[in-house]
C-alpha cells in the first residue's frame, strides 16, 4: 500500500529521486577509502522497490509482492540498524584483485560499531561470499541492546573495520547519529 503504480511513480520520480539522494547522503558513511555503508530505512527501501518496478516494468501484484518481500529484510527492526555495505572499486581493471583482498570481511568481529566503548558486531547476510569469492555488495545489521540504543545519540559512535588487509575507523557525525537514531526506535 506504500507503493505507487508505475504511472503515478513516473509523475513524482524526479522529486522523489532528489529527496532520496539527499536522504542517502546523510545516511552514507565512508570507512576508509574503499568501504561505504548506506544505512537503509523504509523510505530508501520503498524507493528501491519503485525503481525496480519502473525499470523492469513490474505491474503484476505477485511480482511486486516478491520485490517487497525481498527488500523488506533491509528495513531495520527496532533496536537494529541495517546497511548496504559497498566495496568501492572505481578502477574496473582492479575489481578482482581488490575483492580478493577483502576475503574474510564477513567473519565475526571484523566489522563492528562502537557505541561509547561497547562493541556491536555486524551481522552479514549470508550468500555474498564464498571461500574463493566475495561480492562487492553486502547487507549488514547492527543490533543494539536497549542500553546502547538509549546512549546512541549522546555518545561517540564509530564504525570499525579490522581486517588483516584493511583497517579503518570512522566516527559518525551528529547529523548521521540523528538520522540513524530514528531507525532504532
Amino acid at each position: 500500500s506504500d507503493l505507487l503504480s508505475i504511472e503515478e511513480y513516473r509523475k513524482v520520480r524526479q522529486e522523489r529521486r532528489k529527496e532520496i539522494i539527499a536522504l542517502k547522503k546523510k545516511r552514507r558513511i565512508e570507512v576508509g577509502p574503499r568501504l561505504s555503508f548506506t544505512f537503509e530505512n523504509r523510505q530508501t527501501v520503498a524507493y528501491q522497490i519503485q525503481e525496480m518496478m519502473r525499470v523492469e516494468n513490474i505491474t503484476d501484484e505477485k511480482k511486486i509482492q516478491f520485490e517487497v518481500d525481498m527488500y523488506n529484510d533491509l528495513i531495520p527492526d527496532p533496536g537494529c540498524l541495517s546497511a548496504t555495505l559497498f566495496i568501492e572499486i572505481p578502477e574496473s581493471n582492479e575489481i578482482r584483485n581488490v575483492l580478493d583482498t577483502f576475503q574474510g570481511l564477513d567473519t565475526p568481529e571484523t566489522v563492528y560499531m562502537t557505541v561509547g566503548k561497547e562493541k556491536v558486531a555486524a551481522q552479514f547476510e549470508e550468500g555474498h561470499s564464498r571461500e574463493d569469492r566475495i561480492s562487492a555488495v553486502h547487507y549488514v545489521r547492527f543490533c543494539l541492546s536497549q542500553e546502547k540504543v538509549s546512549k546512541f545519540a549522546d555518545t561517540q559512535v564509530e564504525i570499525h573495520v579490522n581486517h588483516p588487509r584493511y583497517k579503518a575507523t570512522t566516527a559518525l557525525t551528529s547529523e548521521q547519529k540523528e538520522q540513524l537514531a530514528k531507525d532504532l526506535s
